[in-house]
């Protein structure tokens, strides 16, 4: 079990470094189901090591100039502030519940990947953004990213790269590096909000984060040389099989049911979605202004 949570924690890192996400999507499950972790702690833990994972995984990208600062910077901090709200909800939901949405979350992101990523690649420039409409409309994203990510522990990179090319304008490059800098702001905002009602067992996470921090390295030196599509194809088919294990397991509609009736504050997290979907048309028109104002 050691072994395979070792192996697992090197090919997080390697993810993580080479496609600018990737990372907490697998191990949240790697540590509730593999470690026998409490979700909530399995979260907490999860964004502690994709958060020193990534910022050491930012260096190389960055001495590469694939680091957009200007956008990181208004993704980031709408992000943090978004995942300290989330990690702060999360009190608020039964673990089981939380595990659920991470299985639904996988879902959408695994179809964002498999299906999204010609759309993506069409999309974007070499350039880093300079007007102030394009900026808004990535830290409206950044907001709606930010707070997932600190609800549920996932929800970074592979939704962060897509909104930083499609919004954004960034190359695949760009996006990956930048990514990783945002995911690093984005996962110890979270983090904040979780250590207000969770525990982190520091010698495992320590010994995780090492074995994570190393493949991230690696991941970091491979990804000028290889290609993303084939990984992102693979990564997004594995994706959709562990999210349908996760809801198999944690789906129990009656015990939902109940949930939903107990838990009003479900409700808010539904307004919260709506509001997303909203604040989403909101940056696009936000980019499309900035796009005629430079006409």
């Amino acid at each position: 079990m050691t072994l395979t949570i070792g192996g697992l924690s090197l090919g997080i890192g390697l993810l993580l470094g080479l496609l600018g996400g990737g990372g907490s999507i697998l191990t949240v499950p790697m540590l509730v189901y593999l470690a026998g972790m409490d979700p909530k702690a399995a979260i907490a833990t999860s964004l502690l090591v994709v958060g020193l994972s990534s910022g050491v995984a930012t260096l190389p990208h960055a001495r590469l100039g694939n680091v957009c600062w200007r956008a990181g910077a208004a993704f980031g901090l709408a992000a943090m502030a978004g995942a300290y709200v989330g990690g702060r909800l999360a009190a608020l939901i039964p673990g089981q519940l939380l595990m659920q949405m991470f299985g639904v979350m996988m879902l959408v992101t695994a179809c964002a990947m498999l299906f999204k990523r010609r759309e993506t690649e069409a999309n974007a420039t070499s350039s880093c953004p300079r007007s102030p409409w394009i900026l808004w409309a990535i830290a409206i994203q950044g907001g709606a990213v930010g707070c997932l990510t600190g609800l549920i522990g996932a929800g970074g990179g592979f939704l962060i790269v897509p909104a930083l090319t499609l919004m954004g304008g960034l190359s695949m490059r760009a996006a990956i590096g930048t990514s990783l800098l945002i995911i690093t702001a984005n996962a110890f905002a979270g983090l904040t909000g979780y250590l207000n009602h969770v525990q982190i067992d520091p010698t495992f996470a320590g010994g995780v984060t090492t074995l994570t921090v190393l493949g991230s390295l690696f991941g970091s030196r491979l990804a000028p040389h290889v290609s993303s599509q084939a990984l992102r194809s693979g990564f997004g088919l594995c994706v959709s099989a562990i999210a349908l294990y996760i809801l198999h397991r944690e789906l129990d509609l009656p015990l939902l049911v109940k949930l939903l009736g107990i838990h009003k504050e479900f409700w808010l997290g539904v307004l919260t979605v709506i509001s997303t979907v909203l604040l989403y048309r909101l940056s696009a028109w936000l980019k499309k202004n900035g796009a005629q104002h430079h006409l």
